[in-house]
């Protein structure tokens, strides 16, 4: 086939679905995930793994970690506010939102770590910016490079390194020179007009081709193969639902397809021995300007619902021990409710971490509901100390080395 048809059709053609979208710098088939990979070296015993959950839309963290004793709270929620019998308890002042049974049994069992508190100087309360802030870890000014896409770059790690589970390869896995890989659980999803067929025959090699532009079309044959992969494991979820959770599809703002899905694909890699360090998955929906609670509600239940099957699952491997959840989102809410019964974009927030190797308890400071910035919570604790005590813990890096120059400060979660 001539090249330039070639590269026309890959350019223009609209297929969107896993190994298409990381414009072959990273994407990959999920059989060859499963298989091992291609250059990734075996985990070694004392290696952990990464999973970061990203909550799309920003979190209203004061109604998922609730200061239900501070009557500065009730003032500013009114009718939005939850009552100190209405939450989970962690303390005499804070409880977990109600529907975060799963998560409140990690508490109980010294397995979850809540960062209170979280944010970054000047904080920016649009959706894109604040998102590129946290998966660059640069606050001062705009780089094309996520903290640990830079990681891959410094350690030289092949793309099945870092695996995001969702519909584009998030810029939080985009290095200089390598990116990470993306298989999406949504399958493959073609424009009209266009066949398997024809997508497995524009993935066939040609004479004379630059090898990027092979990479990137040689990825378009393996759509067919991973969608059936990923059919295949969403009806055996289907089928095993004490197992792997109640599937629900994520809504709103970014976010991919099922958690409950997405965390299933991770645990089938882990218990398989896949050599990824680190995971990426998401959820969205979380931007909840009108009738709050209930929608809230419904999205922390699938949050609780996958992030702790997830966990039970791993305590039956050696390697699923060695896990760590990070579960963050963009930014906060406003402190004080609007008159459509939600919340506006924010500042600070709490950040998760969860699994067995975490020093489960509270860490930072509960920002004062008094002292606000503008109507936001002041930040008590930089995202990057959060950044670094998971590359030095989790990752066996130098942090120093990947976050934008900025001097991390080491937490005793892990």
């Amino acid at each position: 086939m001539d090249t330039v048809t070639r590269r026309k059709f890959l350019l223009a053609s609209g297929v969107t679905g896993g190994a298409a979208l990381a414009a072959g710098a990273g994407a990959m088939g999920l059989h060859a995930l499963l298989s091992g990979g291609s250059d990734a070296p075996v985990l070694a015993a004392d290696e952990g793994t990464l999973v970061i959950v990203t909550l799309y839309g920003g979190n209203d963290g004061l109604n998922t970690v609730v200061p239900f004793n501070d009557p500065a709270y009730h003032k500013a929620r009114s009718a939005m506010a939850y009552e100190a019998g209405q939450v989970l308890a962690l303390d005499e002042t804070l409880g977990l939102n109600r529907v975060l049974k799963g998560m409140h049994q990690l508490w109980q069992n010294k397995q979850l770590a809540i960062v209170r508190g979280v944010g970054y100087p000047k904080p920016d309360r649009s959706h894109f910016r604040s998102m590129d802030i946290w998966q660059t870890a640069s606050p001062e000014h705009p780089i094309g490079t996520g903290w640990i896409g830079r990681w891959l770059d410094g350690t030289k790690s092949p793309a099945e390194t870092a695996v995001s589970f969702e519909p584009v390869l998030s810029p939080l896995l985009v290095g200089e020179t390598t990116a990470g890989a993306c298989v999406d659980v949504g399958g493959l999803r073609l424009p009209d007009g266009i066949s398997p067929e024809m997508v497995s025959a524009f993935g066939q090699a040609s004479t004379d081709e630059p090898d990027m532009q092979a990479r990137v079309a040689g990825t378009y044959a393996d759509l067919i193969t991973v969608d059936g992969l990923i059919q295949e494991i969403n009806k055996s979820a289907t089928a095993s639902p004490t197992e792997t959770g109640t599937s629900v599809p994520a809504t709103g703002t970014g976010g991919g397809d099922s958690l409950t899905a997405q965390f299933d694909l991770i645990a089938r890699c882990i218990e398989a021995s896949v050599p990824t360090r680190v995971y990426s998955v998401s959820l969205g929906g979380f931007d909840t300007h009108a009738t709050e609670r209930p929608a809230h509600e419904r999205l922390l239940t699938q949050l609780d619902t996958a992030l702790s099957a997830f966990l039970t699952r791993m305590t039956k491997t050696d390697a699923g021990k060695r896990v760590v959840c990070l579960v963050y989102s963009e930014f906060g809410r406003r402190v004080e409710a609007n008159a459509s019964g939600g919340t506006d974009h924010g500042t600070a927030g709490p950040v998760f971490l969860a699994g067995p190797g975490v020093v489960g308890g509270l860490y930072g400071e509960q920002p004062s509901l008094t002292d606000l910035d503008d109507g936001d919570l002041k930040a008590t604790v930089d995202f990057r100390d959060i950044f670094g005590t998971i590359l030095s813990r989790v990752l066996k890096s130098d942090p120093d080395q990947f976050l934008a120059g900025y001097r991390s400060t080491s937490l005793p979660f892990i």
